[in-house]
């Protein structure tokens, strides 16, 4: 159920001609029709000749009530475009026709209306006029249709014209359902009632929906579309929804429904900006400006990276006052507050970018070469910031995958930023090996900490370099085998010989004469075995443990000291080893031998 939008100066004829089309009055307030003048969103509805079922949203055409046409506009797919023949083209046809061609609305209808009222050499003349104007923008070479609506004249041409525009039009749909406010009221006995125009994903009765930026939670009770009841509808429709578990001041004009979990607020994002095309001065980064998205406008600020001005296009960070749910490709508009009137426009190019103003600006090279799909928006973010959260680059990018990423632990690594990473993991254990020959590797969180990166980041590309291996809590290389040297292997065969002499009253590991590394790979290797600060041989062990069993059960301190030959010093260890062990367990004073 695709949505047509109007636009055209005030008094030209918009909400005649959708009457005409529709059938239905899109004025809804007592004072638009005491006044004949449009103020707020209208809405209509029709079916076309080939079945096509299409919503109208009409705009008011006033200079006082932009604010209210840039709430209606931006999720159109069709733009019927109104110029009066007996006034030919007027300030808000231009600050209207700006905001198509900044919003990039390239399916259109222009309607020459009240061509009954002028002959035919001015109709002649206004359609010439209306041409030259829309030369150089998005909507030129739009079919256009001579008009009088009251009498009938051209209304069936405008229906053929826009089920032609409507059928070269569409939006390719995400999954991930979203929906920008315009209207909220309150219905008794039922509650809550939101209406939009839905984007990218369906909606169903019973799904639970997300108010944001806040992320106040409601279920949808029903969902209606051009006063019909349905239990699940799809993007591109007029919808209105009941929710249950909100009141109306929580849901305002501006406010983003979707999913929970599918999206994520900013207030600082990187845009492209373009300004319109008769801006009467350059644009500069200095004054008041509201950003128009979705359904909303809000205060911003921006800053311009590609030179002091924006004469036609460049890039710029975006500031808000307040958190917005936005996507890299969301359409914006920018409406100057000193100069009252529509200066730039855009997309989004990244909701999260980088902090450093050389970052940014290698930022926008990569970003603005992205293809439109959320696949390859994520890619180019991905590659912008060299690893982060999946669930981050989807709700940025909505609902893209960065399908060449390298992933682990929930964390995407762009391929380059990878490599780089692998390459100074490789150099920091390679130095750390030579320095450290006895050691098995690098313990991972002090890599990861040298690295810069999550373990879960460090957890991934070392998975994906061939040169290192995960070795549990340590990082090697993997062609390192480490072990002793024939010096270290001199060494331990007379620290072996001086234990196996001690006995079971062995010296402290720090008295055995030895470098404390070595002994740390003694005992990494099994060939000697902590027992408190002692080190005994594993075959001292299993002697111990066989003379053991062979005791009475119910033996003290003193008696174990007396059958091995031992002091309290070595004794209480020893004795704590065994009940660990599960070869004794204590009773009191005495031990029982676990049978």
């Amino acid at each position: 159920m695709p949505v047509v939008g109007t636009a055209g100066h005030v008094d030209h004829g918009k909400s005649t001609l959708v009457q005409a089309l529709t059938g239905r009055d899109p004025d809804r307030w007592d004072e638009e029709k005491r006044r004949g003048l449009t103020i707020d969103l209208g809405f209509a509805w029709t079916t076309l000749d080939d079945g096509t079922e299409v919503g109208f949203v009409d705009v008011p055409g006033h200079e006082r009530f932009i604010k209210n046409m840039l709430a209606g506009v931006d999720a159109i797919d069709v733009a019927l475009f109104v110029v009066a023949a007996d006034e030919g083209w007027m300030p808000q046809s231009e600050e209207h026709l700006a905001v198509l061609d900044l919003l990039g609305v390239a399916a259109g209808v222009i309607a020459l209306t009240r061509c009954d009222a002028v002959d035919e050499d001015l109709a002649d003349l206004a359609e010439l006029e209306v041409r030259e104007q829309l030369a150089g923008t998005s909507l030129e070479g739009a079919p256009l249709v001579r008009t009088g609506a009251p009498a009938g004249i051209g209304v069936a041409e405008v229906r053929a014209a826009l089920q032609d525009a409507l059928a070269a039009a569409g939006r390719s749909p995400t999954g991930r359902p979203r929906m920008w406010v315009d209207r909220s009221f309150t219905i008794g006995g039922a509650g809550t009632v939101v209406t939009g125009t839905l984007l990218d994903g369906p909606v169903a009765v019973g799904d639970t929906l997300a108010v944001w930026p806040e992320e106040t939670r409601a279920r949808v009770r029903s969902v209606q579309s051009h006063e019909q009841s349905h239990e699940r509808i799809g993007p591109g429709a007029r919808v209105a929804l009941n929710l249950v578990g909100l009141e109306r001041g929580e849901v305002p004009r501006g406010a983003m429904l979707g999913r929970p979990g599918d999206w994520r607020t900013t207030t600082r994002f990187l845009a492209d900006l373009r300004t319109v095309r008769r801006l009467d001065a350059p644009l500069r980064d200095r004054g008041a400006f509201h950003l128009h998205v979705g359904s909303g406008a809000f205060p911003a600020r921006i800053r311009l990276l590609e030179g002091p001005t924006l004469d036609r296009t460049g890039a710029a960070v975006l500031t808000l006052d307040e958190p917005l749910a936005l996507k890299t490709g969301d359409r914006i508009i920018l409406r100057e507050v000193g100069r009252r009137a529509v200066v730039a426009g855009g997309t989004v190019l990244d909701p999260a970018p980088p902090v450093g103003g050389a970052a940014l600006r290698a930022a926008v090279g990569v970003l603005r070469a992205a293809g439109p799909s959320p696949d390859e928006r994520a890619a180019a973010l991905l590659e912008v910031r060299g690893s982060d959260a999946l669930q981050a680059i989807a709700a940025d990018s909505g609902g893209g995958d960065p399908s060449a990423a390298v992933v682990a632990g929930g964390v995407a690594v762009h391929a380059a930023e990878a490599a780089r990473l692998g390459d100074a993991a490789h150099q920091a254990v390679a130095a750390f090996h030579d320095a450290n020959p006895l050691r098995p590797g690098i313990p991972t969180p002090r890599l990861a900490e040298h690295l810069g990166v999550a373990p879960a980041v460090l957890e991934a590309v070392v998975a994906a370099d061939d040169r290192l291996a995960d070795a549990g809590p340590v990082v090697r290389s993997t062609g390192f085998r480490g072990g002793l040297d024939d010096d270290a292997e001199a060494a331990w065969e007379e620290v072996r010989a001086a234990v196996r002499a001690a006995g079971f009253a062995v010296p402290r590991r720090t008295e055995l004469g030895i470098d404390p590394e070595l002994v740390h790979a003694l005992l990494r290797e099994g060939r000697l075995v902590a027992v408190d600060e002692f080190g005994y041989l594993p075959e001292q062990l299993d002697a111990l443990v066989e003379r053991v069993r062979a005791m009475d059960d119910g033996f003290s301190v003193a008696d174990f000291r007396e059958a091995f030959g031992v002091t309290r010093k070595h004794a209480v260890p020893l004795l704590e080893w065994l009940d660990a062990s599960r070869v004794t367990r204590r009773d009191g004073d005495l031990r029982v031998i676990v049978r």
